[in-house]
């Protein structure tokens, strides 16, 4: 029960989270609540809720407001998950950042075909990456293995699978967040719920 209520209020802190940057950029590029919702194609009270942070938000809505607040969805990623205290300066930090790939780390092909699916659907920029175990994720990270030809440029985002075959979630993000190379990327943990379904 403790688990469940830690999970529940961490939730609770990224949905609040979202809701300052989202509101922070919407007054950054001076317009109204209405008119975010009408070029994000979302409902104002939808809206009205997620700025309060009072809403949970699918992939597809999280793009189309990074969009349409012409930031990438990696830079707006990287303020939600931003350390305690740093958020309100770092939001009045934001600028447009490059478009960078974003590294899939999912071993079940089918899982990692219908999330790069579901990117390609709601236009993201971004271009997938998709590696199928935490080693694989380092090497494409440090440019070593079969990565140590590629031009290190680090992805703006990491999608990470907790149950990976022969390295853990958990020790892949304890490296990438023990390297000072790496330790800034914003990592985003998917559950794995619903892809036992199908």
């Amino acid at each position: 029960m403790i688990i469940r209520h830690h999970v529940l209020a961490a939730d609770a802190d990224l949905q609040i989270r979202l809701g300052a940057v989202v509101r922070a950029c919407r007054h950054r590029l001076g317009i109204t609540q209405e008119e975010l919702a009408w070029r994000a194609n979302i409902h104002r009270t939808y809206l009205a809720d997620i700025e309060r942070g009072k809403r949970n938000v699918t992939l597809r809505t999280m793009a189309n407001l990074a969009k349409t607040l012409q930031i990438t969805v990696g830079h707006m990623f990287a303020h939600i998950t931003a350390p305690s205290g740093t958020a309100p300066r770092v939001i009045l930090e934001l600028v447009p950042d490059e478009v960078r790939d974003i590294l899939l780390v999912e071993h079940h092909a089918v899982a990692a075909a219908e999330t790069a699916r579901a990117f390609k659907r709601a236009r993201l920029a971004n271009p997938i990456k998709i590696v199928r175990d935490g080693e694989a994720g380092l090497n494409y990270l440090f440019g070593t293995g079969r990565y140590g030809r590629r031009k290190q440029v680090l992805p703006q985002l990491i999608l990470l699978v907790p149950d990976l075959p022969r390295m853990s979630g958990s020790e892949f993000l304890r490296r990438v967040k023990a390297d000072e190379r790496t330790r800034d990327i914003p990592v985003v943990l998917l559950t794995v719920s619903h892809r036992r379904r199908h």
